[in-house]
Order: structure tokens, then sequence, then C-alpha cells
């Protein structure tokens, strides 16, 4: 499988590229992702182990594929430097105190695989943190696994099981990004919930933090089904074959 049609970008320099070009005209600080602080170290410290396994696949998976196709890194270079940047476009959330943003993953996922989006999630996340002021590094592992981990699985196991039932790829790339976004909040709102409860029921903290969201994050979920289905439509279009012939570890097209 030929990638040099998408480029030679190494996944490295392409997403400290992208953070360069932000840090030159850096976006007005918001609340993004879940902030330092927010959750108590006993929880942070959990999130962040439930976040290692995938971490771990992920890069052993990067490996094995790499090996079989050199070229392929050149493609997570590329679609983790896309994770990146869509990632860094916040909408407030007034009622939250914090924002919203899409994310990118359920597109990463049907292109490089959900394991490889974790890792590359996890980097965007990373420099967004140490750069940008979005999220924080202790509660950076709750934060990949609500955007790397619930993003890439539940967009990737749409996008499969849509086309599977016969669903033409353009809709099922759309419900691929439309639930992987929402699963990303329904997941952030979770893990703040179950922190955070206080007095109240973890159920009732839950509902109360999901609707917060609501306002920004449907058509946001919406607008991300769009892109989704756009890019893959486009790559499609460019590099006919292409998504289909991606094949995870084990076997399967993407």
């Amino acid at each position: 499988m030929n990638h040099d049609g998408l480029g030679t970008t190494r996944l490295g320099p392409a997403l400290f590229a992208t953070a360069a070009l932000l840090l030159c005209c850096p976006p007005t600080a918001s609340a993004m992702h879940i902030s330092e602080g927010i959750l108590p170290a006993p929880w942070a410290g959990l999130w962040f182990a439930l976040s290692v396994p995938f971490l771990i696949w992920g890069l052993r998976d990067l490996r094995v594929r790499s090996e079989k196709e050199p070229m392929f890194k050149s493609l997570v270079g590329l679609v983790g430097a896309a994770v990146f940047v869509i990632s860094c476009m916040p909408i407030p959330v007034p009622t939250a105190g914090t924002c919203s943003h899409p994310c990118g993953t359920g597109m990463a996922a049907i292109l490089i695989g959900p394991s490889l989006t974790v890792v590359i999630t996890s980097i965007a996340l990373l420099l967004q943190a140490l750069f940008l002021a979005h999220g924080g590094l202790t509660t950076l592992g709750a934060d990949i696994v609500s955007m790397g981990v619930a993003g890439a699985f539940v967009g990737y196991g749409v996008f499969r099981l849509a086309t599977a039932l016969g669903v033409p790829r353009w809709p099922a790339a759309f419900l691929a990004g439309l639930l992987s976004d929402w699963a990303t909040y329904a997941v952030t709102s979770f893990e703040l919930a179950s922190a955070l409860h206080g007095s109240a029921s973890v159920g009732h903290t839950f509902v109360a933090v999901a609707i917060l969201f609501c306002p920004t994050q449907i058509p946001l979920g919406i607008l991300e089904g769009l892109i989704t289905a756009a890019a893959c439509r486009f790559i499609e279009t460019r590099r006919p074959g292409l998504i289909a012939s991606l094949k995870q570890p084990g076997g399967g097209a993407a």
C-alpha cells in the first residue's frame, strides 16, 4: 500500500509544527478538556491507569504496521496533526464555565484504527496542556479515556457496524463522527460526575453535567459527523480504495 500521495510527514514533526503554528496566534484561553486540578488525585490516577493499556496497544500497533508498510507513519502523522487542529476549536459553554470542541477521533479511527487514534490523541492532549492551557497534566489520563479511547472505539465500531449492515460509506462516516463526539462528552460527564457528585448521586450529577453540554455539543456532534463524512469522501476521491485497503492488525479492512 502506497501512501505517497498523502505526504511524507512524520508523527512527531507534524504535531510539533502544528503546535508552533498555533502558538504564533493562540486563541483566547478557555477551559477545554478537563482542566488541571479538577479531579481529585485518586480519580486522576485511576483514569491514567486505565489509559495506559490502550497506549501500549497503540504503540505496539504502530510498530507492527510500520514494519509492514514504512509509509504508514506518514498517514499517522497527517491524521495526528488533523486531530490536534480540530480539537483546538473551543466553543464556550456559558452554563458550565467550560468549552466544547470537536474531536476528530471518529475520523482518525476510520483512517488508522482506534488503538493508534488513542496514541495520537494522547500526544495532541499533551501538547495542548503544555502549550495552550487546554486540559491538564494531572487530568491527562481522564482526557485520553474520554476523547481517545471512547471517541476512537465508538467511532470505529459504529463505522464498521454500519458498513457491515450495508450502509454506504459516507453516511456510515457521518454516524461515526457524530456518535464518537457524543460518546466523548458522555464519558467526560461521567468522569466529572463520579469524582465531584458530593452528596448527590452519580447518576443525578451525570445527567446535570451532560445537559450543560447539550446546547453546544449536539450541533458540534452533527458538524463533526459532516466533517468526518467530507474527509472520508475527499480521501476516497483522491485515493480510491484507500480507506477500504487500510487493514487493522489481525486482518479486517477498515
